[in-house]
């Protein structure tokens, strides 16, 4: 699905939550679906600036808190940077590969990762609410 049309989907996704999508939410969401990899907060501000020249820091973190709310993005705790979700809507386990090289991020559904995960925790009496699985390597075009 071409970037446009995402944006579309997600202001439909979020005014049928009852949540508007401002211009600010579309723009930084357009620039995370951008990007081949993940993408800091301050880099997004800086690219926001050049459109939106009273942005903040702050404007930029209330934003992708909405995002990440919504489950439009995705963060990625080992370098504290955001990606776009193209699938949103729906509740699902979220896995990575993340290339070290060249920033590539790549998100994947692992077939019976997410019930061998929850048939390990409740071994423990543990209930998993969410699930975010980050693996670091060498993507395929940097091995070459």
């Amino acid at each position: 699905m071409n970037h446009q049309k995402l944006v579309e989907k997600a202001r439909r996704y979020c005014e049928g939550k009852g949540a508007r999508f401002t211009l600010l939410r579309e723009k930084v969401y357009g620039l995370l679906l951008q990007k081949q990899g993940a993408t800091g907060a301050y880099e997004l501000l800086d690219e926001l600036k050049e459109t939106e020249s009273s942005a903040k820091p702050a404007t930029v973190y209330r934003t992708l808190d909405f995002l990440l709310e919504f489950g439009l993005v995705h963060r990625l705790e080992s370098n504290n940077a955001f990606v776009a979700c193209h699938h949103f809507g729906c509740n699902h386990p979220v896995q990575f590969l993340i290339c070290d090289t060249c920033g590539e991020v790549q998100e994947i559904q692992s077939e019976g990762l997410k019930e061998t995960l929850d048939n390990q925790a409740k071994a423990y009496g543990f209930k998993v609410e969410s699930q975010t699985i980050e693996a670091h390597g060498t993507c395929a075009s940097c091995q070459n």
